[in-house]
């Protein structure tokens, strides 16, 4: 089997640093951008590579977690735009 070569321009990026970077992205919260420049890849490469590895349905806990998270997103919201509401009617009675 021969390998076809890459297109000029277009580096080959072996998967163990493939996984290298998506585990940045992951655990440190680098964003895709950011590790794209760092390497010298394009972020659309680093896309595909974080698409092909989606395949399972999240878990229970991961759909927990999120619905937790959502929710206290929520309040938050809800929290800030009371205090955003209280100081602008306590401008306009002024």
């Amino acid at each position: 089997m021969t390998k076809t070569p890459m297109p000029k321009g277009i580096r080959a990026v072996s998967q163990e640093m493939r996984d290298q970077i998506l585990k940045r992205i992951r655990e440190e919260g680098i964003s895709v951008v950011q590790a794209a420049q760092e390497h010298g890849l394009k972020p659309g490469a680093i896309y595909s590579w974080i698409s092909r590895g989606v395949t399972a349905p999240p878990s229970i806990l991961e759909i927990s977690r999120l619905k937790r998270e959502n929710q206290a997103l929520k309040e938050l919201i809800g929290e800030l735009t009371l205090e955003m509401s209280l100081a602008k009617k306590k401008s306009d009675d002024r």
